[in-house]
């Protein structure tokens, strides 16, 4: 009789198998061992010792224990190229990245599920305009990049073969970096912080679905009840502080990102003291104090983008412009595809830019301001080096965009706004919908004067507060166009902020935290009183209703509440513009949906709804459907995080198997909402917060979301996410430097 495989195993002892299972294991365990020195280990960058680099004099990066590199050097061109070093040290896979998704080139490593990404990149245009204007970089400019792309460039030659796990895996080794790829990076931030054309998209179609008139009051670029200027930061006079000058507060929100958004560094030489957060790619600081100034920046929210509808012929490249024919220019680009043939693009260029969009035969042409020629400059050198107001401006008039709200204080005890950037001139239209490209009537006349734009020196209460809503007055003599936020976060800023005074820089952190909502509120009591005037029954909402009335308006992630008004906010929201383009409405989603909501509950005019209060009921009921899906049917135990959970992933080497999580932060519940002051989503969240304080440099504050470094091995991978995640930050050292480690660089 034959024996099975198993019967025989059954033979052989015990202690064999135990022995066979045991240096398998083993095995095992040295091969991972060796794999993560190898590829894990030996990438972790010099922090001590010496090294040599191509640098005129002697200089020194001193290492914190966050693993903020602090430079000092004997010339700005040195520390700039060191930044650059220490920069890729830290987050070369980033800065690869970066380039590459601006410039339409992760199909190259990743493949095919990158061409689309890809695509829109190359219609931009994004490695061309980069191209064309380092041709108009101004001498300073380009000698200041030039010398960073240098240090990044000591670090490639310098570590073939270990520049970190991310290589590794998609095995390629990064190009050298030049003065385009960082005016790639910039550019990558300037088209996520302006891209408008599907807000355009998105009201035409509306438009053409309903009620014109309806639909254009679902996207007002003001809520009448704005406090200018516009931004997420603030600066208080010395008149509020317990110190007696001023302090600067600043916490921008962008999309998640794993590594961090921004890069912590302090950079000194002759001329130039200066600490804050980088953009990994860009030199200097962006965000940040000198041992004079300080100031934060963030997006001002302006529309920088027009879309034309054009007559155009695809195989000709012809298209008519004020009756005549014109010629569109046909440009060529080649898409590399892991493991494909690569991919040949044609893009049509028109006067007003590429040829963008194809909608059913309906060709779009793209107008952007970071495509315009001649007007690219990178001023953030001269910020860096600032010592007053005057000079301040004097470099910020040279920033072209993206478009932003820049708030300043000064050790005089000084504290200032100014919008800045070039923003378009529209005489006779909005540029909210599509144009006509062929009539010539749509045409920009050229950019607002800096001297013009919104600004504010000293006011008279001591306050400057900004949260992203409309910056500009009612009587500007330009028309205004933007996606701008409603108000709500702006007055709660402003409120906190008057309460009292003797302000300390740990208490703007209790400012930034802040999770009230006093839309939600409103229209939580709203549903509450037309349930109550209905005389509601409805089982299944009747629990959300008990819970809403006791609410105190925080956006809590252990909270049900939140969650109900979260859920009634997205059906009302949606009824709302159902009324206005039938069929349409979940393609609604304005920043200024809230403060809208509450303009119409306020007056309820006629032609919306026959019963204002049955509407709002049959939001209730129809959130507590929705979220019942989510969370089950009782609402008085929906969890509010739950609904907001945030998980950053890494974009590759979460994709390990057993260990990918790792490198992974969360999932985890989050507090905020779009309109409380921490300004919390599944998708963006505060990318740092920053706290100068103008009475003692050293008890200023900053964190990160996640840590400086990218490498998992390295203790500062994730050593910010947990003070990040409750609200606490860490000081930020800038006279008196506590080195953990400290890399001496020699000339070579």
């Amino acid at each position: 009789m034959n024996r099975r495989p198993w019967d025989r195993l059954s033979t052989v002892p015990i202690e064999r198998v135990v022995k066979f299972l045991n240096l398998s294991i083993a095995g095992l365990l040295v091969i991972f061992a060796v794999a993560t020195y190898w590829y894990a280990w030996r990438p972790l960058p010099e922090t001590s010792g010496v090294i040599k680099a191509p640098i005129s004099q002697s200089a020194s990066v001193a290492r914190d224990q966050r693993g903020v590199p602090h430079i000092v050097a004997k010339s700005a061109e040195d520390a700039l190229f060191l930044q650059g070093y220490v920069t890729a040290q830290d987050r070369m896979w980033q800065m690869d990245g970066l380039r590459r998704l601006a410039g339409g080139e992760l199909a190259e490593i990743i493949g095919t599920d990158a061409v689309e990404r890809d695509s829109e990149a190359k219609r931009l245009r994004l490695r061309r305009i980069a191209e064309a204007h380092v041709k108009t970089l101004p001498p300073a400019d380009r000698a200041a990049l030039a010398a960073y792309a240098r240090g990044v460039n000591h670090y490639i030659e310098t570590h073939r073969g270990r520049y970190g796990l991310e290589f590794a895996l998609l095995r390629y080794d990064p190009r050298p970096w030049t003065v385009a790829d960082s005016l790639l990076t910039a550019l990558q931030m300037f088209r996520s912080l302006t891209t408008s054309w599907r807000t355009d998209v998105q009201k035409q179609t509306l438009r053409e679905a309903g009620d014109r008139a309806k639909v254009d009051q679902l996207f007002p670029v003001r809520t009448g009840l704005e406090v200018s200027p516009g931004s997420n930061a603030w600066a208080i006079s010395g008149a509020h502080t317990a110190s007696g000058k001023p302090i600067l507060a600043n916490d921008p929100h962008l999309e998640f990102s794993n590594p961090s958004t921004w890069y912590q560094v302090h950079l000194t030489a002759p001329g130039l003291n200066v600490t804050g957060v980088s953009l990994p790619g860009l030199p200097g600081v962006i965000i940040g104090h000198n041992d004079r100034i300080a100031w934060g920046i963030t997006n001002l929210h302006y529309d920088v983008q027009d879309l034309y509808r054009e007559q155009f012929n695809p195989q000709t490249g012809q298209y008519l412009f004020q009756g005549k024919v014109e010629q569109a220019i046909a440009e060529q680009d080649v898409i590399a595809v892991k493991g494909q043939r690569s991919q040949i693009f044609t893009t049509w260029v028109t006067r007003h830019g590429p040829v963008f969009l194809n909608e059913g035969g309906q060709y779009y042409s793209l107008r952007w301001v970071a495509s315009e020629p001649g007007g690219f400059e990178f001023p953030f050198l001269d910020v860096d080096r600032a010592r007053n107001w005057v000079e301040f401006n004097a470099a910020l008039k040279r920033m072209p965009g993206p478009g932003s709200n820049l708030v300043y204080a000064d050790v005089d005890g000084n504290i200032g706004y100014h919008a800045v950037g070039h923003l378009p001139v529209r005489r006779n239209f909005d540029g909210d919908v599509p144009l006509d490209g062929s009539s010539g009537q749509f045409e920009w006349d050229g950019f607002i004067p800096y001297e013009e734009l919104p600004s504010s020196f000293n006011p008279a209460s001591g306050l400057i507060v900004t949260a992203n809503q409309n910056p500009f007055p009612s009587d500007f003599p330009y028309r205004i166009g933007g996606d701008f936020a409603s108000h709500y976060r702006s007055h709660q800023i402003r409120q906190l902020l008057t309460n009292r005074n003797g302000w300390k820089p740990e208490d703007m952190l209790v400012v930034q935290k802040d999770v009230y909502s006093a839309f939600s509120i409103y229209l939580a009591q709203q549903v509450v009183n037309a349930w109550d005037k209905r005389k509601a029954n409805n089982p299944a909402a009747a629990g959300a209703i008990e819970t809403l009335r006791g609410w105190d308006g925080q956006m809590d992630k252990e909270g049900a509440a939140p969650m109900i008004a979260a859920t009634v906010f997205q059906e009302f929201r949606k009824m709302l513009a159902d009324r206005a383009a039938p069929g349409r409405g979940s393609n609604y989603t304005s920043q200024m949906a809230p403060a809208v909501i509450e303009r119409l509950l306020r007056a309820r005019p006629t032609g919306w709804f026959k019963d204002w209060d049955e509407a709002l009921v049959k939001a209730l009921v129809d959130g507590v459907e929705a979220g019942a899906k989510l969370q089950g049917s009782n609402p008085k135990i929906w969890k509010y995080g739950k609904y907001n959970e945030l998980t950053i992933a890494q974009p590759v080497d979460s994709h390990l198997p057993l260990i990918g999580s790792y490198f992974n932060i969360g999932p985890v519940r989050m507090s905020g909402s779009s309109t409380t002051v921490k300004q919390t989503t599944q998708r963006l969240g505060p990318s740092m917060r920053f706290v100068a304080d103008l009475s003692n440099w050293d008890q200023s504050l900053n964190n990160i979301t996640i840590g400086e470094s990218a490498h998992y091995l390295s203790s500062n991978f994730k050593d910010q996410w947990n003070a990040y995640w409750v609200g606490h930050s860490f000081p930020m050292p800038f006279s008196n430097v506590k080195a953990k480690k400290t890399l001496t660089v020699n000339p070579e």
